[in-house]
């Protein structure tokens, strides 16, 4: 469990390499522990080996898409909050998302303080849940 003095550590899912490191480089001066995936089979590899407070996840990618690693993290960390991102607005995809349990749904290009909000909102509304247990 994550107290306040510990930093966030958050797992980037995202095959756009340039995307994923400059989001990377932003946060980690925010104080959050990133470390990033351009591939689902390697972002599922980090999650059995390492505990993450969030995750941010690309919708479309080569490979596993983001619903399929959205399940993949969903049953192996059900408590993980994961945050969806996508440049390709579709409905069908926002709704599968939410019904596997996304946190929130966000769309590309995302606004950079809307989505540190959004990690830090979602690793607080965990906490809370931690505490009440």
């Amino acid at each position: 469990m994550r107290n306040d003095n510990k930093a966030i550590k958050l797992l980037m899912v995202d095959d756009e390499v340039g995307f994923a490191e400059v989001l990377r480089k932003r946060l980690s001066r925010r104080g959050i522990l990133v470390e990033t995936a351009y591939r689902g089979e390697d972002a599922v590899r980090m999650l059995r080996e390492k505990e993450f407070d969030v995750a941010v996840l690309d919708l479309k990618l080569e490979g596993m898409d983001g619903i399929e690693i959205l399940k993949v993290f969903k049953m192996l960390a059900p408590e993980l909050p994961v945050l969806m991102l996508t440049g390709h607005g579709c409905e069908k995809a926002a709704a599968e998302s939410i019904r596997l349990g996304v946190a929130e749904y966000l769309s590309k290009p995302v606004d950079f303080e809307l989505l540190l909000e959004k990690v830090r909102q979602v690793c607080i509304r965990r906490e809370s849940v931690h505490e009440k247990d």
